[in-house]
């Protein structure tokens, strides 16, 4: 069947009206990529089976379009003709281009100075209203939150349920992918934590096997692993920098029922991972984005989880070019040459 979105793909198992109008850009249907270098690197001669799920692939270069595509569907359904939400940066492109298909107003709310370059451009791009508030992430999910009940505004953020409905069809994929069976680990970055709440309702609802979950906050802005709201979050991987996630409940539900494990990674390993990423397997991802596999690196390393034999999948939530700066910052600058031939000779043999 060709491909025609998520809701049309998984309808079965999304509680939408039969004659609802879907809003879609034909997200999902991400590459499952095999990396067996990346697998023999963090886990030498295990027999790891690691998989990269790459939801940067998606319309809008992250994973949230899965949400969007529900929750806008679902708001037009009921009228609405406004749609609002606070955002790091990949809610606010996501909703502004799923609003710009529905034709409906889109404002976003997001941190000064807080927001990564391409994330900003996509939102302008779409037409959004983009509001930069002098403030966290945080401060603008409650000021979204309280706008809502004062206007007839729908709110998108992920606080929506509709969200996680469209979320959840990652995990039907990714068992698909695998030819019906759900991996050992399901390793991902958590930031406002619907993600990993959506994942774990996916794979219940899916009935094919249960992974264990691996949640990955960076060490500057990790509340659920330190167990109180972080009042200033700071890290470089700016999807995650939340210090109070909206689905805080809903991800300790996942990884108790799991069996799993949450942890905190530094910038560095955050980094380390990236440049993995790209370096072994030819994948190019935004920061935080390898979140997932630095958990899953260092819990190898500390012991805590046995690869032997094990298949996991890593979700990659967005495209490099989101956050093209740190790219380039993290970068080694380019060569400059004279543009003859003898000189690039030259280096070539200097270089051997």
């Amino acid at each position: 069947m060709k491909w025609q979105g998520v809701i049309q793909q998984y309808r079965a198992y999304l509680p939408f009206a039969d004659d609802v109008q879907i809003v879609t850009l034909n997200e999902g249907n991400t590459p499952l990529i095999r990396a067996d270098r990346l697998a023999e690197q963090i886990a030498p001669k295990a027999g790891l089976k690691l998989y990269l799920k790459y939801e940067g692939l998606n319309p809008t270069g992250s994973f949230k379009d899965r949400g969007m595509t529900a929750a806008i569907t679902q708001a037009v359904r009921e009228g609405a003709k406004t749609v609002i939400c606070a955002s790091t940066g990949n809610t606010a492109a996501s909703a502004a281009a799923y609003a710009a298909r529905a034709g409906l107003r889109c404002l976003v709310l997001v941190p000064e100075g807080k927001i990564a370059l391409g994330k900003l451009a996509a939102s302008l791009a779409y037409g959004a209203e983009v509001i930069s508030i002098n403030g966290s992430f945080d401060d603008g999910l409650d000021m979204v939150r309280a706008i809502v009940e004062r206007l007839p505004i729908a709110l998108v953020n992920s606080v929506n349920p509709w969200r996680l409905e469209g979320q959840k069809t990652g995990s039907f994929e990714i068992i698909d992918q695998l030819g019906g069976q759900a991996p050992d680990w399901h390793c991902l970055p958590v930031g406002n934590a619907g993600n990993i709440s959506a994942y774990w309702l996916g794979y219940k609802q899916y009935g094919k096997g249960l992974p264990r979950i691996l949640g990955g906050q960076a060490a500057g802005s990790a509340p659920i692993v330190l167990g109180h709201v972080v009042e200033k979050p700071e890290t470089l991987a700016t999807a995650i920098r939340i210090g109070n996630p909206a689905r805080w409940r809903q991800a300790l539900e996942a990884l108790d029922e799991s069996g799993g494990i949450i942890t905190a990674v530094t910038d560095a390993k955050i980094l380390e991972s990236w440049k993995l990423l790209a370096r072994l397997e030819g994948v190019f991802v935004e920061p935080a984005s390898a979140t997932g596999l630095a958990a899953l690196k260092q819990q190898i390393e500390l012991g805590e989880i046995d690869p032997v034999g094990k298949t996991a999948v890593c979700i990659l939530t967005g495209h490099g070019l989101k956050d093209p700066a740190t790219a380039v910052d993290q970068a080694t600058p380019p060569l400059t040459l004279p543009a003859n031939v003898e000189a690039l000779e030259a280096y070539l043999a200097a270089s051997k």
